[in-house]
């Protein structure tokens, strides 16, 4: 089945003791079962009632326990959605708003990932755009030093691949900083303190410049299913604010967000105007930030792993999985039995049952 389709999965119950109701089903059978054999009696004596239906061919046969076995049936849904069922259902996403924040350090010039991390990431980044339903929003961050957002949350495809095609590699690695405003990205209206991140000085009259909001009450980590982010980086936090501060952050606001680490496990040294350095991947913070937001943690070693990462992102981020109370379904479902039982009643034999 295709992961787009409506899925259903593990069904439960809200009020799990009324399904012992089920158990006088058996009794409603017995007294069925009574009623027929009472009525055979009634025509046995009577001979004149007996040579009639003789005389009329064979009786109704198993038509006649048509709609009364319809009408147990919906008796037993009718139970059931008393005790109030629910379902996992996996559907798709509404109102959808996706950050990538991307590692724009100048160790992403490596050249293990080919042609290098950066347009590695660069190309992934843009097929997994392309491949995104339209109704989702995208919205890109860049970090290194310093963060910025590229490109606000759009419906605009072009507008975001055009962003992802400006970056520019720069020095340091504030992998904090960028989930700050990633985070500042999808809730404006909270007021968080940028000016530490972005490396510019609040503005009179911004959140920042004035008195600090109070901050909203914590919500269940990975709650929040009308937005994600995915983080992207290849090296180790050098500046910025501490990046399990700032998932912790996200996890109070319900915000799952996806790390994908790129780049050899092993690091390669880099050189950039007379000065090199050993580039590593700081795996265990990375997981650390997927496991206290609810997200999931991924490798990418070369540019096909990465390929790989987003495609199965794309799928994980535009569907949902909620449980929802499905008694109406099951009321429905005995309506309509009990109006097919009663139909079939009248038309065989001019009684609903």
């Amino acid at each position: 089945m295709p992961d787009w389709l409506p899925a259903l999965h593990l069904l439960d119950f809200l009020w799990p003791q009324a399904l012992w109701a089920l158990a006088l089903l058996p009794l409603a059978v017995a007294g069925y079962l009574a009623l027929l054999r009472r009525r055979r009696r009634q025509v046995l004596q009577v001979p004149s009632l007996a040579l009639i239906r003789q005389a009329q061919g064979a009786g109704p046969g198993w038509r006649r326990h048509v709609p009364p076995a319809l009408l147990l049936a919906a008796l037993a849904l009718l139970i059931v959605a008393a005790a109030r069922p629910t379902a996992k259902l996996t559907l798709p996403a509404s109102q959808q708003t996706i950050i990538l924040a991307m590692d724009v350090s100048g160790s992403m010039r490596a050249a293990d990932v080919q042609p290098n991390r950066l347009v590695a990431a660069q190309a992934a980044a843009k097929a997994f755009v392309a491949g995104l339903p339209r109704s989702v929003r995208v919205g890109v961050v860049s970090f290194a030093g310093t963060a910025a957002v590229v490109q606000a949350p759009t419906l605009s495809r072009d507008d975001v691949v055009a962003a992802i095609d400006r970056f520019q590699l720069q020095r340091g690695t504030a992998i904090g900083s960028g989930l700050v405003l990633s985070l500042a990205t999808l809730f404006p209206d909270e007021g968080i303190d940028l000016s530490q991140i972005t490396g510019a000085r609040a503005m009179p009259g911004s959140p920042a410049d004035g008195p600090a909001k109070k901050p909203p009450a914590p919500v269940e980590p990975g709650s929040f299913r009308s937005a994600a982010v995915i983080l992207l980086t290849d090296g180790q936090r050098t500046t910025g604010p501490d990046p399990l501060e700032a998932a912790k952050m996200a996890a109070e606001h319900g915000v799952k967000v996806f790390t994908v680490g790129i780049g050899t496990k092993a690091g390669e040294v880099i050189g950039f105007e007379g000065w090199s350095m050993r580039v590593r991947l700081d795996e265990e913070t990375l997981k650390t930030i997927a496991t206290l937001t609810r997200g999931s943690y991924f490798y990418a070693g070369t540019a096909q792993d990465l390929q790989q990462v987003y495609e199965g992102l794309s799928t994980r981020l535009v569907v949902q999985t909620q449980e929802t109370e499905v008694s109406a379904l099951a009321a429905a479902a005995a309506a309509l039995l009990m109006l097919l039982g009663a139909g079939l009643g009248l038309w065989w034999f001019g009684r609903a049952v």
